[in-house]
């Protein structure tokens, strides 16, 4: 298991005005599920790595109580897991399961922007398209670009009106996420111009050429973790 000093370190310093422990616990515990969550998904605590309920509680001065809950909640939506000795840790998603979620993911995806272009209003994609180009340039994985890229996979679902459909694809991101997050790699450029085609080709209702965008997209995401794999074999095990 992962030493925890180095990651646990930033949690005060990302939160200095966490709230106080009088709060009632309910609130205590849906802000240290978003600040934990938000610190795993921004690549802050990397997969392995364990979590010690007593610690991060004394870190962020709340009670064990809502500490409990917030890791219980992360661990039912697949970020954490607990291990023999009871302890929570960021879960590693394994190379196999990487490439099973990303086969999922292309048929629901592909599904949802098809569902999506009957209802889907242009002012809604434009705003879509105008808040994906204003993004600042990054060559990196960073946190904004990936909040956005969610709300950009989770949009068509959701406009489809399909809940457990936006549900299992939101499922199948974590699964992605956590396999990123413990490895370098990362396509941002080419995955802002390959974003900007699917929306195009919904903005103009073609349903083929959406899905193709959809699917291409998909693809060369599994095509570069290929790539990155492939250079690192005598670094990263295939387990």
């Amino acid at each position: 298991m992962r030493a925890v000093s180095h990651s646990l370190s930033l949690i005060k310093k990302m939160n200095p005005t966490f709230p106080e422990r009088v709060e009632a616990p309910p609130k205590l515990a849906a802000q240290a599920y978003s600040h934990l969550r938000t610190l795993i998904l921004g690549r802050h605590i990397l997969g392995g790595t364990g979590l010690s309920e007593a610690r991060l509680a004394l870190e962020l001065n709340v009670s064990r109580t809502p500490m409990r809950e917030a890791l219980v909640r992360l661990a039912g939506e697949g970020l954490l897991e607990k291990t023999t000795n009871n302890v929570y840790r960021v879960r590693s998603v394994s190379i196999p399961e990487f490439f099973e979620c990303m086969e999922v993911r292309e048929v629901l995806e592909c599904y949802a922007v098809e569902k999506a272009i009957a209802v889907a209003t242009d002012d809604d994609l434009n705003m879509l398209l105008t808040e994906l180009k204003g993004l600042p340039p990054s060559t990196a994985d960073d946190l904004e670009h990936w909040q956005f890229d969610n709300r950009f996979h989770s949009f068509f679902a959701s406009t489809a009106n399909n809940q457990s459909l936006a549900q299992a694809i939101q499922k199948e991101r974590v699964v992605a996420r956590l396999f990123r997050i413990s490895s370098s790699f990362h396509r941002q450029v080419e995955s802002d111009e390959e974003h900007i085609a699917i929306i195009e080709a919904v903005i103009k209702r073609d349903v083929s050429s959406a899905r193709k965008a959809m699917r291409f997209h998909l693809q060369n995401l599994q095509n570069d973790a290929k790539r990155e794999i492939a250079n690192q074999t005598f670094r990263r095990p295939l387990n």
